[in-house]
């Protein structure tokens, strides 16, 4: 079974988002889980458009990095700009992903409506999750992506 970490800011949605998809896509064929270098909380904004999609990530809890210092890691998903510039050295992986999807937070900060920035961030990560699936050659899982019951 593979192990994948996903690493964002604060882990309050676009690395939840990830790792909800990742489990939902992977159906249990990984072991999935995520974290912030400064975690904070779950973004109710962030289980909500989630839920729109039929992915259920009520229960997630904002985890720190270090919780994970000292593991292997078949895959780390890096999922903002900060993550990558700030990639822990004590967290190992074979191999290291990175995806530049903007904080809607911040979006909303800058003047977005917070709920289009939400779904603009969930659609992002929703697409960067498919292709990095699909560009595995060693998961064996993506046959399982067509399904249902995703994706609304």
């Amino acid at each position: 079974m593979k192990k994948i970490l996903v690493l964002c800011t604060g882990n309050a949605c676009r690395s939840q988002m990830a790792e909800g998809y990742l489990r939902f896509f992977t159906q249990g064929a990984a072991d999935v889980l995520s974290a912030g270098l400064n975690p904070t909380y779950v973004h109710p904004m962030a289980i909500d458009v989630m839920q729109e999609d039929n992915i259920d990530i009520s229960a997630a809890r904002s985890k720190g990095v270090e919780e994970f210092s000292g593991e292997h890691f078949d895959y780390l998903v890096l999922v903002c700009q900060r993550a990558h510039d700030r990639q822990p050295a004590d967290v190992n992986a074979k191999k290291v992903v990175f995806y530049d999807i903007p904080d809607p937070e911040e979006q909303a900060r800058n003047g977005q409506d917070l709920r289009e920035a939400f779904n603009e961030a969930r659609e992002r990560v929703k697409r960067e999750i498919l292709r990095f699936i699909g560009n595995q050659d060693d998961l064996d899982f993506r046959r399982s992506i067509v399904s249902d019951d995703c994706c609304a």
